[in-house]
């Protein structure tokens, strides 16, 4: 009987953390007019003005800028501008390798993705078909299939609910289950077999939950920008395990660590399988103890009784 693999869940944002900018700047901003720049300072002035939360508030500015311009902003407008985003170097070949290396230390590797980017851009990705499932803020659409209200919307704090889903298995709709008990030896992916990769401010809860509860928490910067600073202080603010290039090549620091915690995980099942096997042991060994206890009791009973003959 073939050995059931360990789960492990890699979760990943996805702007400036797989792809080297915001998924909006590369195809969606310009045809709406404008450069990514300035649409993203208005959108975010838009945001103060109403006291909106900056998230909420680009999905209405987005959708509110298509509509004045006369854009169709569909959802196959949305996914077919995920086909022009591009990735820090090795993402591509990234799940396939890392799956390939899990396998042999019989691990399966599940990947997600937790962003507040769109949904319906990621749908559109190269990369989609390699997530098992994505959370993203994502609109719900009317009859034509133009937005007409945020469906869902994922910011820094409702990132930690997602990782709560994955941890107990739930899909992106059971919203009453997350916060129902279940006793941690239930649950499918516990933290320390988590690895949470991002870049930013909306990272932290999740990085931080991540790291506290024995997962690992990696920061990955652009190599040789002003990101490099940012990932550091979250280093040494200890709210990550690595402050790493995101470089996703073979042989790179980040593939090295990353499969090093891999080799570590496997060592670990090892070590817990080896322990409930001594466990066992013991037990049988208890058992056979207190058997030999109570055949000796029964048989000293039985020598009493035939000396009273």
């Amino acid at each position: 009987m073939a050995k059931k693999l360990t789960k492990i869940a890699f979760i990943y944002d996805f702007d400036e953390t797989l792809s080297t900018t915001y998924m909006q700047d590369y195809i969606l901003i310009p045809a709406l007019g404008d450069k990514p720049d300035h649409f993203w300072a208005q959108a975010n002035q838009w945001s103060r003005n109403h006291c909106a939360d900056q998230i909420t508030g680009s999905m209405y500015y987005i959708q509110h800028t298509a509509k004045e311009r006369n854009i169709p902003l569909t959802k196959k407008f949305l996914c077919d501008a995920g086909k022009t985003i591009t990735y820090f170097e090795g993402v591509e070949t990234w799940f396939d390798r890392i799956n390939a290396y899990g396998a042999k230390l019989g691990l399966e590797i599940e990947h997600y993705i937790i962003s507040a980017g769109m949904e319906e851009i990621i749908e559109g990705s190269s990369i989609r078909k390699h997530f098992k499932d994505v959370f993203g803020c994502s609109y719900a659409y009317d009859k034509n299939g133009f937005p007409i209200w945020p469906a869902r919307v994922v910011n820094y704090s409702t990132k930690t609910q997602y990782i709560a889903k994955i941890n107990k298995g739930l899909s992106k709709t059971e919203d009453r289950a997350v916060n129902e008990y279940m006793p941690d030896e239930q649950r499918p992916i516990p933290h320390r077999r988590m690895i949470y990769f991002g870049d930013g401010m909306t990272d932290i809860p999740s990085m931080k939950i991540i790291k506290e509860r024995g997962g690992n928490a990696i920061a990955v910067y652009r190599p040789k920008s002003k990101h490099r600073t940012n990932a550091l202080k979250l280093l040494l603010d200890n709210r990550v395990n690595f402050a790493l290039p995101a470089d996703y090549r073979e042989n790179s620091e980040l593939d090295h660590v990353v499969k090093t915690i891999l080799d570590k995980l496997a060592k670990e099942r090892d070590l817990e399988f080896l322990k409930v096997k001594e466990d066992k042991k013991k037990k049988r060994i208890q058992d056979a103890e207190s058997l030999t206890k109570k055949i000796k009791a029964f048989a000293k009973k039985i020598t009493k009784k035939q000396k009273k003959i």
